[in-house]
Order: C-alpha cells, then structure tokens, then sequence
C-alpha cells in the first residue's frame, strides 16, 4: 500500500433495504483508495443522515462543504463541513418534493440543484459565499406534467438526474417517467423553463446522461428498455442518432441499467441485476462500439465513478465496493452497508 492514500466519500441506503424505512443505521462512510494498487481500505461511518443516496461537493475558501440528498417522501438535502477526515453538520433544509435521488451544483457554484424523483420536481437551493444555504428551502420548486406507457413506472414525471448543457447555457432534467430531458435557462438569477432538450422513445425511461468531450453527443442510459442512446447535442438541442443495448448478458430478474460515466474515449455502464460494468469504446464520431461486459463480484451496481484510473462500484444490494482497472478485471473489494453514490473528497 502506497502512502499517499486518496479518499472517497459513499453515500448509503438503509442498511435494512432500499425502500425501506430510513433511520436505520444509514449515513455517509469515508474510504480510502491506493492510486498505485486499486485496494480499498479503512471504511469507517463518519455520520449518521437518513437515506444520502447522492452526494456533492463544494470547495470554498474557508474548506469544503458536503451535501447529501436524503432520499425519503419528506425530501430533505443535508450540508456538512468537512473539517478534516469528520463531517460537522450545518444545516437541514428541504429538498422541493419527495426522494431526492440527484444534486448537481450550478455552474458558478452558488445553487445547489436537486432531482426529486417521485415529485419530479427540480429543486433549487441557493447557496452562499462559504457553502452554507442562503435560504430556509428552496428558491424554486419546477414541477412537470405528463406520463408514459409503463403504468407501474412512469405513472407521472420522475426527475432522475440534473445535468448541466455543455454550453453552460441550460440546465438539464432527465425525466424517467415522461421520457424527456426537460431544459431550464437563467434568467434574473432564476431558472425559467425552456422546453424540452429531447424526447426519447415512449417507455424507454431515460436515467442518467454524459456528454463527450467536445460536447456534441450525449449518451443517456434507458433504464426500462436497457438501453444506451446516443444523441447529437447542438445549443441544448438533442437528437437520436443511435440505440445500442446497454448490456447483452441475461438475468433472471428485468435488467436496469444505473449510471453512466464517460472516461475519455471509453463510456462506462453499470447494469444492475446481470451485475455488469458494460464498456464502450466512444468513436471519433461520437457513436459507440460495445466492447465488454465486466462481471462484478456483488450485485446491483447502483453508481460509479473513475479515480485515479481505477472504476469504483457502488454494489448495493451485496453491501460492497468494487475497483476495476482499466481492463476490467477486478483488483479489490470492501464490504459497506448498500452504498449508493462514490464521490472523490
């Protein structure tokens, strides 16, 4: 184990469950990460917070600032001062609708944007000078209208993830339950809708998206058809231009694919329930060639992310972290209580 260790903040699920009660046991654990080797080590609780399934962070002038989307029916966002290898917590506030599943911080940084998944609302927290929230809620609520075909799943509008338009222009919504990514412009220091970026095909329940590069594609996972598209991205405009299946592998239970991640020219998908990091090779054209489907050693990849090299799997339902290398095999593992969200410190 080399000495310098980088360190990881993983957000969790009630140990007891996903879409069980929260308040048991769940909140946000500190693991640290050896660049030379891939090994995970020293995981340890830091607080105690109900259900912070995602994370973000600030830096400021003053340290940094952690935020933990609370994913409950009263929907709540948390910020904590990192004060070392601790977190202090600063303040509670609401989050603008039910299960909070998504934050994004604004391109300037000083609003903190959160995708209510079953309101489907946006919440927009604005923030201060040193990370703090410069209000008691929400600045804004944006709400949606509209449904899709799958009557068990998108019965309504369901804000799955927040991203920001290459351009920096707009602010983006994926919405699962109405197959779009909803578009917001700046206008006066406030959010203003501004129509919808993209429609996916009915039923496909868009999840996540990354954009390439040079920000001329965005590749959105379909979570019920299990899918992975590419769409041409021009001033907040996306278009289809290819559909590929985001895994091949069978499972016994309905395949949903989670987060996406671009690491340079290769895109990264976590399948869960065939338990896969599905890898593609991103063409000089923006369009995808599959090339792998790594097995992982746990079950329902839930999130990921590339640090230092090395691929860090949030494995929820098995209660683990995985580290892949570039070749996908896998070189560690540690046990956590049903991580959801892996966040560089």
């Amino acid at each position: 184990m080399s000495a310098q260790q980088t360190p990881l903040w993983i957000g969790t699920y009630p140990v007891a469950g996903a879409g069980t009660p929260v308040g048991r046991g769940e909140g946000i654990w500190r693991v640290d990460l050896d660049p030379a080797t891939g090994a995970l080590s020293n995981a340890r609780q830091v607080v105690e917070t109900p259900s912070p399934s995602f994370l973000a962070l600030r830096k400021t002038a003053g340290g940094s600032v952690l935020y933990a989307a609370n994913e409950q029916t009263d929907g709540t966002v948390s910020a904590f001062d990192v004060v070392g290898d601790s977190l202090v917590h600063r303040a509670t506030v609401p989050s603008g609708g039910a299960d909070p599943c998504h934050l994004q911080l604004d391109v300037d940084g000083d609003t903190l944007l959160v995708a209510n998944y079953s309101s489907g609302t946006l919440g927009v927290l604005p923030l201060d000078e040193d990370g703090g929230f410069a209000t008691q809620g929400p600045a804004q609520v944006l709400g949606h209208v509209g449904a899709g075909p799958d009557e068990d799943r998108q019965e309504s509008p369901h804000a799955h993830f927040v991203a920001l338009d290459p351009s920096g222009a707009f602010v983006l919504v994926v919405d699962l339950g109405t197959d779009e990514i909803r578009r917001y412009r700046r206008e006066d220091g406030r959010l203003v809708e501004d129509g919808i970026a993209a429609v996916l095909p009915a039923g496909k329940g868009p999840r996540h998206v990354a954009f390439g590069a040079d920000g001329r594609f965005a590749y959105v996972v379909g979570e019920l058809d299990v899918t992975v598209r590419v769409l041409a991205w021009d001033r907040g405009v996306g278009t289809v231009v290819q559909t590929v299946p985001a895994t091949t592998v069978p499972a016994r239970e309905r395949r949903l694919p989670s987060h996406v991640v671009r690491d340079g020219d290769q895109l990264l998908v976590g399948v869960r329930a065939s338990d896969v990091l599905a890898r593609f090779t991103i063409r000089p054209d923006g369009l995808l060639d599959p090339v792998a489907d790594h097995p992982l050693p746990g079950a329902w990849p839930r999130h990921l992310d590339v640090v230092d090299g090395w691929t860090v799997v949030a494995e929820q339902v098995s209660s683990g972290l995985a580290v892949l290398d570039g070749d996908g095999a896998v070189v560690s593992t540690l046990a956590l209580p049903s991580p959801t969200c892996v966040l560089p410190a």
